[in-house]
């Protein structure tokens, strides 16, 4: 580091308490490191590991997945399997956990033992590791200095430790309930125009229309994933103010190799089976001004907030995933804030490890 951007870090980003990667720690720790869970996130972990040179101990699963599996080479064992032949190691979690019960065991287990839930983007390159942090000082003081009130604040900073360390008491400190974004930030009236971009089996959408007691103008509801648009049409009612796009919110109209196969996950660019499907430029295919805009689409925020600048600058209140790329964080309520510098910021986190669910919510 040199002395320019030390004088930097000291003027800048005080919030920001870890200043050790999770990845060195583990690189550092003379204890045994066991990654717990299998598939798509072990396989990432493990490819920083080789990265770092970490050593690895093992994997374990939960007993209901334990039947005597083996994963890429390793036998997968049970926790207490671990804990009846090891009295101090690393766990390192390997897989999100996005309901109560789940995040509980979690928590349960970091107990007992070390337990860190490395930050690896959900698209994209790199890590968010500190000295990310340091080559982007001068964009995450910016968003963390114009973010609306307090909790935001504590929020984004608790966030980007986590994304750090690991250590997954940031994200206990900083979760909220959903509920709390259309009662205190996101209030809804009559006559509302939802856009919904990433709107995968229509389970926002409904939230929507729940929360405004189904009176409202038009909901607006992309879905590029063909199977998720079938579940999307059988899940949402059959209501004229209610208009569904089998397609992908872009910068602009046109068509884009997708990844069919992947899930809630489908994106553009990823893993497995390609289909060509047709891109939106929302400020061409939705002609009357929107409202309230969602953007949950895997990593193409930036470019669908390209194509909506119109509605963005018209004042539309927004919910905006930030944890899709490592970039999210600061590009987007950067890019937001050049096309409609009048809006507020904010910034909330629900329950999920790793910081998946963190998202910037605007209104004017």
């Amino acid at each position: 580091m040199t002395a320019t951007v030390t004088v930097t870090m000291n003027n800048m980003l005080e919030f920001i308490k870890e200043k050790q990667d999770c990845w060195e720690y583990l690189r550092e720790t003379d204890l045994p490191i066991f990654i717990y869970g299998m598939g798509d996130g072990a396989l990432k972990i493990m490819r920083v590991f080789e990265q770092y040179k970490i050593p690895l101990a093992g994997f374990f699963a939960s007993d209901e997945f334990v039947r005597g599996h083996t994963f890429e080479g390793h036998l997968v064992h049970t926790l207490s399997q671990i804990e009846a032949l090891i009295d101090e190691f690393v766990v390192v979690l390997a897989f999100a956990a996005g309901y109560q019960s789940l995040y509980d065991r979690i928590n349960e287990i970091a107990k007992k033992h070390i337990l860190l839930a490395p930050d690896v983007p959900v698209a994209g390159e790199g890590l968010f590791t500190y000295g990310y942090c340091v080559e982007n000082a001068e964009k995450i003081q910016a968003v963390y200095d114009m973010l609306a009130d307090e909790k935001s604040k504590q929020v984004y900073a608790d966030v980007i430790n986590f994304k750090i360390s690991g250590k997954i008491d940031y994200l206990n400190n900083c979760t909220t309930p959903k509920e709390e974004i259309y009662s205190e930030i996101i209030k809804l009236g009559k006559d509302e125009v939802f856009v919904d971009l990433g709107a995968y089996n229509g389970d926002t959408a409904q939230e929507f229309i729940d929360a405004c007691g189904s009176d409202f103008r038009h909901v607006y509801a992309f879905e590029p994933n063909p199977k998720n648009f079938r579940k999307m049409t059988k899940n949402l009612p059959a209501d004229e103010r209610i208009t569904l796009f089998n397609g992908a919110a872009w910068s602009k109209c046109g068509t884009i190799e997708f990844s069919a196969n992947e899930g809630r996950m489908s994106r553009a660019n990823g893993a497995g089976k390609k289909v060509e499907i047709p891109t939106y430029a929302i400020d061409e295919a939705v002609t009357e001004q929107a409202t309230v805009l969602k953007l949950d689409v895997e990593g193409a925020e930036r470019e669908a907030i390209l194509g909506a600048r119109r509605h963005i600058a018209g004042g539309t209140k927004i919910l905006c995933s930030l944890y899709h790329r490592n970039e999210d964080m600061f590009d987007l309520p950067l890019l937001i804030k050049e096309i409609n510098p009048n809006l507020k910021f904010y910034i909330r986190h629900q329950l999920y490890i790793p910081a998946w669910e963190t998202n910037l919510y605007c209104v004017q």
